[in-house]
């Protein structure tokens, strides 16, 4: 049981990483392909987003772990910004604050899979898991934690 947790701690920036290539691969399947035109507050996720994909598959090709201190700050702000419009589609009350004055409203469902899973409840998850990751990430602080020293 053990050595598990050690492989997946091994592994948690290529796995942070799969989760910003999939949600950045299936932001771009959605509005490329399947036409759906993205709000406001759709593309400050994606600003959040994408430039995850790049740095984290930056550091999982050299296993860079201090690269967290980078990551945190855009995938916590990213999941409150996702939090936050994921609320405003399916809480009423949120619906009165309209952040998305031009273009598409922040509120239109594109997909409603289950009748809670929307397309801000799909960053979210993933900057979520990429929170978690990032912090059961090792750091390279030069002590062993098998001897303590």
């Amino acid at each position: 049981m053990g050595e598990d947790r050690v492989v997946v701690r091994d592994k948690t920036i290529y796995l942070a990483w799969v989760v910003a290539l999939t949600a950045t691969l299936g932001s771009l399947y959605f509005s490329e392909i399947r036409g759906f035109i993205p709000c406001e507050l759709c593309w400050y996720q994606r600003i959040l987003m994408y430039p995850l994909s790049i740095i984290l598959g930056i550091a999982a090709f050299y296993s860079e772990t201090r690269i967290k201190k980078y990551v945190l700050p855009f995938s916590i702000f990213g999941a409150c910004v996702s939090l936050f419009h994921y609320l405003e589609q399916k809480v009423p009350g949120f619906a009165e604050i309209k952040p998305c004055t031009n273009g598409v409203p922040c509120n239109v469902q594109y997909i409603n899979w289950f009748g809670f899973i929307t397309i801000p409840f799909l960053a979210l998850v993933a900057f979520i898991l990429i929170t978690i990751l990032m912090i059961l990430t090792r750091s390279e602080t030069g002590v062993n934690p098998k001897s303590g020293s």
